[in-house]
């Protein structure tokens, strides 16, 4: 698998995740909003170390330098 994510992408994205946890353990987001915010962290937080995110794949999106 070839990486696509680049720095800014796999910084950002566990930045993201943890406002969307934090939201939803402090009870700000609840219900169905709360568990697809809960998916949309683990998402983040699994591309983010992988360095692969599918989505982009499909859209032909590359923000890493060196691919």
């Amino acid at each position: 698998m070839t990486r696509n994510m680049g720095g800014a992408d796999r910084i950002v994205r566990p930045l993201v995740a943890a406002v969307l946890v934090a939201l939803v353990l402090t009870g700000q987001v609840t219900g169905g909003l709360a568990i697809a915010a809960a998916a949309v962290a683990a998402v983040f937080i699994l591309t983010s170390l992988v360095g692969l995110c599918p989505l982009y794949s499909l859209l032909g999106v590359n923000t890493c330098r060196r691919a």
